[in-house]
Formats: structure tokens, sequence, C-alpha cells
């Protein structure tokens, strides 16, 4: 048998370049300028010859015929790392039986790209495993797949799909393993890969250019506080008063628009709750990553079936999770009154409620609460102890916590005035995020609900800053081992600040 045809690596025109790897086998991303100066993502890998893909169809039909898998497996993570194994052991039986003298190369491709065929979604899985993209989207098999890269953004890549027909196949694969279908009459899908990666297919002709599919992916390495701290999107010294916040179950809602990081900052939020406390959170998507440590059950929205039943909406799951007597509720973006209702209400009740919801500004969040759609009576936005707006700047691709402040409602009924206390700002000129005004509520409410004086709660301040300070330093980024170190604050304070001080004053500690 013939070796595999080694990659063509191009020299000219390289902004970057980076590996990848999938099921073993190892590829080059190049990111690329074109001759009309437009930026290409690149994926080289070795190529099969005529011969080994002939073999590989046959290969492919006799594992068809001795292997077989129900859809409760395909969806189990577990069931599926095991599945993998199986047909790569198969595999490497017929290999030695067709080809005794195989190149271990080719071996390895081969055994990968089977992998990728049968068990997931073909080529497009290299573009999966790569950490940088945060979308994969197919318009049509007459255009490149284009892809949303961290660093880059929307790029067209040097990959398409063969045919409509191989589109249409990888969204029936992905329809069959959730019990849903995709067709003519059905022709739109939103489902999940096992990699918990969000697919949305629409189909020909409501596409007129031919079949959609677009995967977001879900993140396999999630912004922490570190990372946060460390690109200037917050400051330790506002987190340290978030952290408090927190800790001690003050409600928090986060606004700001598409893409401007609301979700990633309610998630860097969540190690900051104490590991004795029972989360739960309820998703549209499955984004929330939480550590570990702590006691978390989350829960995602299901759209109708074929035949319009089985729908389960986030007003149904908001409403069965209180009767679960969660200590702490996350919820998705806040879209409808009667959503909105039954999260004050959980507030009212004792829950600690953290939310986001798209608006611009402190005065804008307030103004959407309390006026149609949403339309809750202002006196509820009382219940709200601070409010974070995020903000993205597209011509510089950064984001930044733009505002944090308090609501104060004066009066009451239809007559209340909402005033807009704001304690923090982001300064563009010198890009700092400045404290503006003292709290009016905030301390007020730390202070009656914990018997902490105003130097008690700074000396607090002081010491949760300290240790943000000092995750940063040692660059401690993972979420579980941010996860950790909070686990550890709550369980032995004392012996977590006097590692801080002593690590902060001797330099960067050695991460066990």
């Amino acid at each position: 048998m013939e070796k595999m045809k080694k990659p063509i690596i191009v020299n000219s025109g390289i902004v970057d370049s980076y590996s990848i790897r999938s099921e073993g086998m190892d590829a080059v991303v190049q990111i690329l300028n074109d001759e009309n100066k437009a930026r290409i993502y690149t994926i080289i890998s070795p190529e099969f010859t005529m011969p080994t893909k002939a073999l590989m169809d046959e290969l492919k039909r006799e594992l068809v015929s001795e292997m077989s898998f129900s859809v409760q497996e395909v969806l189990d993570m577990n069931v599926i790392n095991e599945l993998k194994e199986k047909l790569r052991s198969k595999t490497i039986e017929l290999l030695k039986k067709h080809l005794p003298n195989i190149d271990e190369n080719a071996k390895i491709y081969m055994i990968g790209t089977l992998i990728h065929e049968m068990l997931g979604i073909g080529e497009i899985e290299f573009m999966l495993s790569d950490p940088q993209l945060e979308e994969i989207r197919i318009n049509s098999a007459a255009e490149n797949i284009k892809v949303y890269h961290k660093r880059y953004g929307w790029l067209e890549t040097n990959k398409k799909i063969d045919s409509e027909a191989d589109i249409q196949n990888y969204s029936d694969i992905i329809a069959r393993r959730i019990g849903k279908q995709v067709n003519v009459l059905n022709p739109l899908l939103d489902a999940h890969l096992i990699t918990g990666d969000r697919v949305n297919v629409v189909l020909y002709p409501i596409t007129t250019k031919g079949n959609t599919l677009t995967i977001r992916k879900f993140a396999r390495d999630p912004w922490t506080i570190t990372d946060f701290i460390n690109t200037k999107t917050v400051s330790s010294e506002l987190m340290s008063l978030i952290w408090l916040a927190i800790e001690y179950e003050m409600n928090v809602i986060v606004s700001g628009g598409t893409g401007s990081g609301k979700t990633s900052f309610l998630n860097i939020c969540m190690p900051f709750i104490p590991p004795n406390h029972s989360i739960v959170s309820i998703e549209d998507t499955r984004e929330l990553q939480l550590p570990k440590y702590l006691y978390w059950t989350p829960m995602v929205t299901r759209l109708a079936g074929a035949d319009g039943k089985g729908e389960i909406t986030m007003l149904d799951l908001l409403v069965n999770s209180l009767r679960m007597r969660p200590d702490r509720i996350v919820m998705g973006e806040i879209r409808r009154k009667r959503e909105a209702e039954v999260l004050f209400e959980a507030m009212h009740t004792g829950h600690s409620v953290y939310s986001t919801l798209h608006a611009d500004s402190l005065s804008e969040t307030a103004s959407r609460l309390v006026n149609p759609p949403i339309d809750v009576p202002k006196n509820l936005l009382e219940t709200v102890d601070l409010c974070v707006v995020m903000f993205r700047d597209r011509r510089k691709n950064i984001r930044r916590l733009y505002q944090a402040g308090e609501f104060i409602v004066e009066g009451e009924g239809q007559n209340a005035s909402i005033n807009i206390n704001m304690l923090y700002r982001w300064d563009p000129v010198k890009d700092t995020i400045a404290p503006h005004s003292k709290s009016l509520k905030l301390f007020e409410e730390l202070n009656r609900h914990t018997g902490m004086t105003q130097k008690e709660i700074n000396d607090d301040l002081l010491t949760k800053k300290s240790i943000l300070d000092w995750l940063v330093k040692n660059n401690i980024r993972q979420i579980d081992e941010v996860g950790k170190i909070m686990n550890e604050y709550y369980l032995d304070r004392d012996s977590v600040v006097n590692m801080v001080k002593k690590n902060m004053s001797k330099g960067k500690i050695v991460k066990k």
C-alpha cells in the first residue's frame, strides 16, 4: 500500500499557525492572507491516495456489518468513548487482515477518519477540535465552510462539503440522535452534539442558497475570573465587591448587548458561591460550566417535537426549580413577563437569583424590566441588589464591564420612581474601571443580613481583592483550579488568606 500524501505547507502570507489534534490525528491550522488580503482559515493534514480511499470504503462496510449501537449509546458521553475504542480495536484487526504491513502513520489517520465519519460529522470534527473557533457555518455545498475565530473573527476555510446530500445526511444523523426529524416538512432543527455544541439546521428551500448547518461550539476551556482580570474586562477591586455580594446571597442581574459577554461574566462569578449551597441553572442552550466542587443541577429547555408536543419552556423549568429547594437559581435571559414575575417572586421568597437581560446600560435595564414585554411592577426592582452591564467594542474587539450599580426605588405603585446609582463605570480613555459613586443600598443590605460593620466589609473586600490578584499573579485560570481555591476559602478561610499573604510577598508559586 502507498504511503499517505504529505500535506503541502504554505509558507507565504502566513498570519498565524498552530497545531490541532483530533482522535490521534495531527493537523496544522494556518491563517493566510490571499491575493485580495482576505484571511483564509486553512487546515492542512495528510491526504489519502485513491487506493486508500477505496480500502476505507470497504472497511466502513465491514465495520457497519460487524458493529451496532443504539441511539441511547451515541448520546452517552461515557459510552461514546467506549464505542470509539471498540471501533479502533476492530479497525486494527481488519487492517492486519487486509494490510499487515501498513504504514503506522497511515493507520492512525485511517482509524481517526473512520471514527470521524462513523461516530462524528466527518471533516468538520477537526474544526470542532480547534479551541480557537467559536462557530462553524455551512451555508451550502457551493460555498466553502465559514468559521468564527476568537482572534480573527469570521474567516473562510479551505474546506467545503461535497454535496447538498452530504449536508442533509449530517443533519439527519444529528436529528436521529436526539429523536427528531429534519426534512422538507420539518426543515428547521435545533439540537446539541454529544460534546455539548449547539447545532442549528435550516434546509433548502427555506434557505435559498442550499442546506445550512451552523454549530455554536461549547467552550472546552471556559473563561475564568483570572482571564477576565488579565484581559482588563473587569478589575479585581470591582470583582471583590461582586464576590462579596454573591457570597452573602445578593441578587444580581447581568445586562449587555449581543456578544458582550453576559453569560461568560455570569460563569466566572459562579465559583464565588459557597460549596454547600444548592444551585439550579436554567438555560435555552447549555453554556454555563461550573467547578466540580459546586452542588449544581443544570437544566435546559426543549422545543416541541414534530407533533407539536413535548415543549419544555424556561417558565416550566423555573416553576419546577422552586420545588427543588435551591439556594441559588441561575437563569438565562429574561424575555417575558411571566418568567420575570416568577423570578422576582423567587427573590422575594429568599432565593438568591442571577439572570441576564438584553440592555446596554443601567437605565435601559430598568426601563426594559418595567415596560412591555417584560413589564414588571417598579417596586420589584428593589429586590435586585446589583446590576452589571457588559459592553463589546467591535472596532477594537474588546469586552469590558461597562457599568455596575443599584436601583433605588422611591414611592409606591404606579407613582414609584426608579433612580440609578452607578457604583463603577468603564473609562474608555484610560481603559480602566473606576469607582463612580458610593453605595446607597448594597452595604446597608449586607449590614442588615450579616451584622458586619462597614470596617469589616471594607477589610473583607481587601482580602478578596488580594486573593483575586494572587490568582492572576500565579496564572491559576482553569475552572476547577479556581473552584478549588474558592472551595478551600469557604472551608478554611484563614489558611487561604495566610497562604496568599505569604506567596504574594515571595513571588509565584508552583501549582500542585
